[in-house]
């Protein structure tokens, strides 16, 4: 079920989405054996988009022992890192530089811009080592027409139930190929958190609170172990 928390503005919207963060993670370093792993380490994973970038710079100021959270990526284009098109270069810039947080806790894609196969491959594998009873908290951001990550409506990679992992060549937002995590590896966080603003996307907010078809609506297929949260600015509250 998909708890809906509704803000005037995406400020505040990030703002409460920021102390929530705060106050889970902090409940998982208080515990020996806090987290889904039970090692008292948080596993998340991060997004982009407008809100999601914005929510990463609202975590800059935040006290938290970074040396035990692993951070993850829900999709990553098939470039370089340095390239401005990477999530993982733009999670860089507005927070991973800014924090105390290990280079090996970061766990990326490693796109080259080439075949992305043993990339794929490897991010599948690293999943199993570092995160191998799933996630604490999946962060999402959602499209106009209800996409998360890189699933889009009726494709091979939004039916996906097995993989974890899948290469996506015909994305229909460019870049065309990316690799991204699925409904299935999404299923595994303890907490999927989709941070959603704009009247454009109220549709597909609307759509998600009710539980449609996740071929055609994403971003109503992700669902979280312990709990669902669609934040959502007035103007695209379902």
């Amino acid at each position: 079920m998909v708890t809906v928390s509704k803000f005037p503005d995406l400020a505040s919207l990030i703002d409460a989405a920021t102390e929530r963060f705060a106050r889970t993670i902090s409940a998982i370093h208080a515990d020996p054996v806090g987290g889904v792993n039970g090692d008292g380490t948080a596993r998340v994973v991060l997004t982009g988009g407008t809100s999601g970038i914005r929510f990463l710079e609202n975590l800059r100021d935040l006290t938290i022992d970074w040396s035990r959270v692993y951070v993850f990526f829900g999709d990553e284009r098939n470039v370089e890192v340095a390239h401005p098109d990477s999530n993982e270069g733009q999670a860089r810039t507005a927070l991973l530089e800014h924090i105390p947080l290990p280079e090996a806790n970061v766990y990326g894609y490693g796109l080259t811009g080439g075949d992305m196969a043993d990339a794929v491959r490897r991010y599948e594998r690293d999943l199993g080592i570092a995160a191998p009873e799933g996630f604490d908290i999946h962060l999402l951001g959602m499209g106009g027409e209800g996409h998360i990550n890189s699933l889009f409506p009726h494709t091979p990679a939004v039916r996906e139930t097995e993989r974890l992992v899948v290469a996506v060549t015909d994305s229909p937002k460019p870049p065309a190929e990316r690799a991204t995590l699925t409904l299935a590896a999404v299923g595994r966080a303890e907490r999927v958190w989709l941070l959603v603003s704009g009247a454009e996307k109220a549709e597909a907010a609307a759509h998600v609170a009710r539980g449609a078809s996740a071929d055609e609506w994403p971003a109503a297929g992700a669902a979280g172990r312990e709990e669902t949260v669609l934040f959502v600015t007035e103007d695209a509250a379902p």
